[in-house]
């Protein structure tokens, strides 16, 4: 992907830089839903600081435009810190 691709990926949520579950999940060319069960099977690997569950508020407050590409969720997304995407990197 291009740098500038990716960097409209970051957003700042609770003083950290992430990138969240759908975007890295296009980036590795997964399904969102196939990145999670690799993060949930791998839960030791991910402590708070690696990844957390957006709360409705963060995710208002990212979308709060109301036309995103996010498209219909079921859950909140997850926001991966740097760490976590590189431990992403190594179980998928």
């Amino acid at each position: 992907m291009e740098l500038q691709i990716i960097q409209n990926k970051i957003f700042e949520i609770r003083g950290l830089k992430v990138i969240l579950d759908k975007d890295l999940a296009l980036m590795y060319e997964v399904t969102t839903g196939n990145l999670n069960k690799a993060v949930k099977h791998n839960a030791d690997r991910f402590p708070d600081d690696f990844i957390f569950q957006l709360t409705n508020e963060e995710f208002d407050l990212i979308f709060q435009n109301g036309t995103s590409s996010w498209g219909g969720t079921r859950k909140l997304p997850f926001a991966f810190t740097e760490h976590g995407i590189t431990m992403l990197a190594s179980v998928l």
